[in-house]
C-alpha cells in the first residue's frame, strides 16, 4: 500500500494551536488578545478544562490589535482569561437530500438533538452571487397554487419576490400555502427572529405534514444571539444553492428579512459602526444585496425566493422595505384593511407588482389581468362617492363597469388555505370572468 499521499497530507497539516485570551466582554461583543486570525473565521472560546466546554464565535472586527468576536451561542460561562482558539476557516454547513423533512438551527444542526445524517456535503455559508452573465433569463412560470398570485402577479421560476406587511395580516399563513401548493421540487424555509412558540405552530399548522415532506426548515428564534439569526438566513440560502446546483427548482422562503437587518444592526453598533438611516448601520445596506442576490437562476437550476418584510406601522417606505423593494423582482403588499374584512390572502393587487409577469404569460392572460386592474383602480378612485351614495349611475361608463365587476373580482381573489388552484386553472377562470380584454 502506497502511503505517500497520506504522508504528504500530514506534512501540510498545521499542528499548531493558535490561542488568545479573552480581554473583556461588553454586551454581546467579546474582545480578545490574539489569536492571529481573519474576518469571518470561526473561533472557539474554552470555558472549562476540556474541549467539550467551548463556545463558538466568529471574528467580526479588530480594535487596537485586539480581536472582536461575536458569539454564536450563549456567553454566560465566559470569564477573563478564557482561551480563544481559531479554526482558521469560516463557518461551514452540511447539505444533502437526507436533510429533507428536517428542522435545523441557524448553523445547520437538527433541532431535535439528533446527529446529522452521514453522506452530506460541507459548504461555506458565505458565497458570491452567480455571475450576471451566467444567469439564464426567466422564461418559465411556476405555479404557486394561490389564485391572486398566479392570475394577477404571475411568478417566474427563479424570480425573487418581497412580501410586505405589518404584523398579523397573514404572512406566515401565505408562506405555508406557497410551501404546500407550489410546483417547486423542494422548499427551504428560514424562520428568522420568530417567537419560539411560532416555529412549531408554523410547521404543524401552516406547513403541515405534506409540506414538511418536501421542505427543510431553518429556525433561529428571537432569543438567540444576533449572529446566529444572520447565520440562519445564510444557512438557508446555502442549502437552497446546494439543491439549485443539483439542477432542481428550489423555493426559498425567508421570514423575515427585516429581522436579519435588525440582527446585523446589533452587530454593527456593537463593533462601533455609526448609525445611519433610522439607526441602521452601513453594514446592513451592504448585507442585504449580497444575501438577496444569491437566489435566482444559474446555469444549473433556479431558486424562486419569497422574502417577507415586516413594515413598522404599515409604512412601506421605511429604510429596509425601500431597500429590499429596489433589489427584488417584485413585491406583494398585504393590506391590513383587507385582512380586517376577513379577505385572505390579503394581497392588495393595485399596490403589488411582478416585474417578470409580462415576459412569461401569454397576451390573452396579460390582457385579462390588465383589464381587471383597470376596473379595480376605477372602483378604488370612486369608492368614497359610491359608499356614501353620491355617485350617480351613468356618470362614467368605466365606473359603472367597475361597480358591476368589483364584487366578482374580490370574490375571485379570496381563497381558503386548503384549496389549491393550479396556475392554468387560475388563468382560465380570470379570462372567463372578464373575457379576453385588450391585447397588451
Amino acid at each position: 500500500m502506497d502511503i505517500t499521499p497520506i504522508l504528504n497530507t500530514l506534512d501540510k497539516l498545521d499542528s499548531y494551536r493558535r490561542l488568545g485570551k479573552v480581554n473583556r466582554v461588553v454586551g454581546l461583543m467579546i474582545e480578545s488578545k490574539g489569536p492571529k486570525t481573519s474576518i469571518g473565521d470561526v473561533c472557539y472560546i474554552h470555558t472549562g478544562d476540556t474541549n467539550k466546554q467551548r463556545i463558538a464565535a466568529e471574528v467580526v472586527g479588530f480594535r487596537d490589535e485586539h480581536v472582536l468576536l461575536m458569539p454564536i451561542s450563549s456567553i454566560q460561562e465566559i470569564s477573563p482569561g478564557s482561551l480563544v482558539e481559531t479554526t482558521g476557516k469560516p463557518l461551514q454547513v452540511k447539505a444533502g437530500d437526507a436533510l429533507v423533512g428536517s428542522v435545523l438551527d441557524g448553523i445547520g444542526r437538527p433541532l431535535n438533538g439528533e446527529d446529522l445524517p452521514i453522506g452530506l456535503t460541507p459548504r461555506l455559508t458565505e458565497s458570491s452571487p452567480p455571475n450576471p452573465m451566467q444567469r439564464p433569463r426567466i422564461t418559465e412560470k411556476i405555479s404557486c397554487g394561490v389564485r391572486a398570485i398566479d392570475s394577477f402577479l404571475s411568478v417566474g421560476e427563479g424570480q425573487r419576490i418581497g412580501i410586505f406587511a405589518g404584523s398579523g395580516v397573514g404572512k406566515s399563513t401565505l408562506l405555508g400555502m406557497l410551501a404546500r401548493q407550489s410546483s417547486a421540487d423542494i422548499n427551504i424555509i428560514a424562520l428568522i427572529g420568530e417567537r419560539g412558540r411560532e416555529v412549531r405552530e408554523f410547521i404543524e399548522h401552516d406547513l403541515g405534514e405534506e409540506g414538511l415532506k418536501k421542505s427543510i426548515v431553518v429556525a433561529a428564534t428571537s432569543d438567540q444571539p444576533a449572529l446566529l439569526r444572520i447565520k440562519g438566513a445564510l444557512t438557508a440560502t446555502t442549502l437552497a444553492e446546494h439543491f439549485r446546483d443539483k439542477g432542481k427548482s428550489v423555493m426559498l422562503m425567508m421570514d423575515s428579512v427585516t429581522r436579519v437587518a435588525m440582527a446585523q444592526r446589533e452587530i454593527g453598533l456593537a463593533v462601533g459602526e455609526p448609525p445611519a438611516t433610522k439607526g441602521y448601520t452601513p453594514s446592513v445596506f451592504a448585507l442585504l444585496p449580497k444575501l438577496l442576490e444569491r437566489s435566482g437562476t444559474n446555469e444549473l437550476g433556479s431558486i424562486t425566493a419569497f422574502y417577507t418584510v415586516l413594515v413598522d406601522g404599515d409604512d412601506m417606505n421605511e429604510p429596509i422595505a425601500d431597500t429590499t423593494r429596489g433589489i427584488l423582482d417584485g413585491h406583494f403588499v398585504l393590506d391590513r384593511a383587507l385582512a380586517n374584512k376577513g379577505h385572505f390572502p390579503s394581497i392588495n393587487i393595485l399596490k403589488s407588482v411582478s416585474r417578470i409577469m409580462t415576459n412569461i404569460v401569454d397576451t390573452e392572460h396579460l390582457g385579462a389581468a390588465m383589464r381587471a386592474r383597470e376596473l379595480l383602480a376605477a372602483y378604488a378612485e370612486s369608492e368614497d362617492l359610491i359608499s356614501i351614495g353620491a355617485y350617480k349611475h351613468g356618470t362614467s361608463k368605466k365606473v359603472d363597469e367597475a361597480i358591476a365587476y368589483e364584487p366578482k373580482l374580490m370574490n375571485f381573489l379570496k381563497q381558503s388555505t386548503n384549496n389549491p388552484v393550479h396556475y392554468t386553472e387560475s388563468r382560465d377562470q380570470l379570462i372567463k370572468l372578464l373575457g379576453k380584454g385588450e391585447q397588451y
